[in-house]
């Protein structure tokens, strides 16, 4: 999955990035409280995105 695309994704489900790391992105999801961080490759393994969706709360990307 293309990281852009998991990236609007959690922002239409009101995530939004908390700050700017080397090589990740940490991302929260101030409803639910949950954090985590999103990899900068340009690919994400589908799998991994699930994970994320998972930890801040928001549905599954399909």
């Amino acid at each position: 999955m293309e990281r852009r695309r998991l990236i609007e994704h959690l922002r239409r489900h009101g995530c939004r990035l908390d700050r700017e790391g080397t090589r990740h992105s940490l991302y929260v999801n101030p409803v639910s409280g949950g954090k985590d961080s999103v990899p900068r490759h340009s690919e994400i393994d589908n799998r991994l995105a699930r994970k994320i969706c998972s930890h801040l709360g928001v549905p599954q990307i399909g």
